[in-house]
């Protein structure tokens, strides 16, 4: 399991780097001059070059990616061109906002989402069966932007409940105002993920309750509560783990949109920024963080496979 662990952090390494070297050329290749989004359109051919050789995007790509690398690698995320500020405490402050709504959102679909299709199928053909069916058919075909409107206009709007926009840190508005402001976009990032996974677990353990072992266990008059828990889920769990693993890369991609509708200051809400200013130190760090936590998302996901399931084996060991 070691073996194991070592090879794939190496592999998050390696993902990560390809991707900064893929980022790092698609992003230069954004139609635009950095030079005429801080000096303005009207900003006279000198003032735009002396800009663009000070900033030194008229050096190779090699040489401006090599600058840039070498930097993130000391720690460095160079300074936003719009802002004229450090980029490292702008991403990482918006990160900070971001995975509380990230974590939130993972934790809710993750019980949630085990419990309604443990639920399902144990209630197989059930009017409540029928009915989670159909509700997760619905909250998956719909995208997250029709919820964050209809959660303003019902809960912001009309109710009056909740605040439709913005954020309010603990230290100002206490541990309820900073609370209200999560509900709406927690909930809107949830909803679809939610039977995303509960329809997963919903077929996994369907499957694991038609197994052998579980027969076996049942027919040697083990409890039907000790045959669920101890037999059928640690392996109906399995495809739900890497369900999970997907959905924290659609999560990061709905924290996007739904920081965007909610007016959310988090990572989602800052990449947004940083691409219609072409800043591109800004980008590229966001981007980079970005790749990171979704590699090592997927890393926690193949640890825990190999902890549910001590039959696999990584590397002529016992996971």
């Amino acid at each position: 399991m070691l073996l194991y662990t070592a090879r794939r952090l190496l592999a998050v390494v390696g993902v990560v780097w390809a991707m900064s070297l893929l980022v790092f050329a698609v992003v230069h290749l954004l139609p635009g001059s950095v030079a005429h989004m801080i000096l303005g359109e009207y900003a006279t051919a000198e003032a735009v070059a002396t800009l663009e050789t000070r900033l030194g995007l008229n050096d190779p790509l090699w040489l401006q990616y090599w600058r840039w690398f070498s930097g993130l690698l000391r720690g460095d995320f160079g300074a936003s061109l719009t802002m004229d500020r450090p980029v490292a405490p702008l991403v990482f402050q918006a990160l900070g906002r971001s995975a509380t709504l990230g974590g939130l959102a993972l934790a809710l679909v993750a019980g949630i989402g085990i419990a309604l299709g443990i639920h399902s199928a144990v209630h197989q053909g059930s009017v409540a069966d029928r009915a989670l069916t159909l509700a997760q058919y619905v909250f998956i075909a719909v995208p997250e932007f029709f919820w964050c409107i209809l959660a303003i206009l019902c809960f912001a709007a009309w109710l009056g409940w909740l605040p439709a926009t913005g954020f309010a840190p603990v230290s100002e508005a206490g541990v309820l105002g900073w609370a209200r402001h999560l509900v709406l976009p927690v909930v809107a990032l949830t909803l679809g993920l939610i039977a995303h996974v509960s329809r997963m677990v919903r077929s996994s353990m369907l499957e694991a309750l038609e197994s052998r072992y579980v027969l076996a266990a049942r027919a040697k008059g083990m409890p039907e509560r000790l045959v669920l828990w101890r037999h059928a889920l640690p392996n109906a769990l399995l495809p739900a783990i890497t369900v999970l693993a997907v959905d924290a890369g659609i999560l990061i991609g709905g924290i996007v949109v739904v920081e965007t509708v909610f007016s959310f200051p988090g990572l989602g809400r800052l990449l947004v920024y940083a691409i219609e200013h072409h800043d591109l130190p800004l980008l590229l760090a966001g981007m980079i963080v970005v790749t990171t936590v979704y590699a090592l998302a997927n890393l926690v996901a193949d640890l825990l496979y190999g902890a549910l399931n001590p039959r696999i084996r990584h590397g002529g060991t016992a996971a």
